[in-house]
């Protein structure tokens, strides 16, 4: 733990991270996106190879899933920061890009170093700071910190407070901050599929839906980007018969590019496609007995007071949290 003075001298309360900063991890442009076959062709082979050779430092380790699985992690409380991360993607209508990042970093940090155990509000403190980055690395337009916290939250917190935590998160991750994700893939393999790029619109936005509908399930966690990339495409394929008969999990997957696993692609590939089966049979409609209801009956039943009381009661209130000295703690252990 440390003391206020300690934390003044690990973190600037007035220091802004923007993505203008000197440090490389800002600079450049972001890989990944074609917008035609010819730039597909132009595009170095071997530099895709270089992408599936390098995601594997922009991942957590390889024992990461098996925390959940053993429980040392919980599963639930990681659902729950993903699920936030997307609302609040979709309610400042961020990149998709925007949110797996988010994920990304949030994923990273916890591989490398345990959050205090407390009541919840360490892990709503590290998605709110992972998005703030996700967001100041892609995004044109990027809200206040204080404007991160809609959706939901439990707790509001200080914008010091985050700009600390966002110092932490950029010192467990080393500053490396451009990570090589699916979406780096999506347009090379599309055309690996269909060359003339005729429905390259549509591979990307349905693979696009597929990866973010499946970032809350730990599952996937134990496949890297370009295997969750090939098997999306795959996915989607299946979907337009004119490709569907053509397409093959089994065999064509990883003559796309060197460094590809077939065997990861046909597991992540029928991950993906049971996901798809469990959702429809989650989200598909269900009978319900109609009751009436009579809302002027049920008013005459309440007491003016009882009436007044239940108006006034908030399921949750939000609490607000300012000082958490674990933040510049940068001995602590992450076990």
């Amino acid at each position: 733990m440390t003391s206020r003075r300690q934390e003044s001298v690990l973190f600037n309360d007035d220091m802004d991270l923007l993505c203008g900063e000197d440090s490389g991890v800002f600079s450049g442009e972001s890989t990944g996106s074609f917008s035609s076959s010819s730039e597909v062709d132009s595009w170095p082979y071997d530099s895709i190879a270089s992408f599936i050779e390098d995601e594997r430092h922009f991942v957590p380790g390889v024992d990461y899933l098996s925390r959940f699985q053993s429980r040392s992690l919980d599963a639930s409380v990681r659902e729950d920061s993903v699920a936030w991360i997307l609302k609040v993607q979709a309610y400042y209508n961020f990149q998709p890009l925007t949110a797996y990042l988010a994920v990304n970093y949030m994923d990273r940090f916890l591989y490398a170093r345990r959050l205090p155990e407390t009541s919840g509000w360490p892990m709503q403190l590290l998605a709110v700071a992972c998005l703030s980055l996700a967001a100041k690395m892609e995004e044109i337009l990027v809200p206040c910190l204080f404007d991160f916290q809609v959706e939901g939250v439990k707790y509001i917190f200080e914008a010091k407070t985050i700009k600390r935590m966002e110092l932490l998160v950029l010192s467990v991750l080393d500053w490396r901050l451009r990570s090589v994700t699916p979406f780096d893939f999506l347009s090379f393999f599309a055309y690996k599929i269909d060359p003339l790029g005729t429905f390259l619109g549509f591979f990307i936005s349905h693979a696009t839906e597929i990866i973010l509908s499946n970032i809350k399930e730990a599952s996937f966690l134990e496949y890297w980007p370009s295997s969750i990339a090939a098997a999306a495409i795959l996915c989607v394929a299946n979907e337009l018969p004119c490709l569907s008969s053509a397409v093959n999990p089994h065999e064509s997957p990883e003559t796309w590019c060197d460094g590809l696993s077939k065997e990861k692609i046909v597991r992540c590939y029928r991950l993906m496609k049971a996901m798809a089966i469990e959702n429809n049979i989650r989200n598909s409609p269900k009978v319900i007995a109609k009751l009436r209801v009579s809302v002027r009956a049920a008013s005459t039943l309440m007491t003016p007071s009882e009436s007044s009381s239940f108006s006034s009661s908030s399921p949750s209130k939000r609490r607000k949290l300012s000082d958490y000295s674990w933040v510049g703690d940068e001995k602590s252990s992450s076990d």
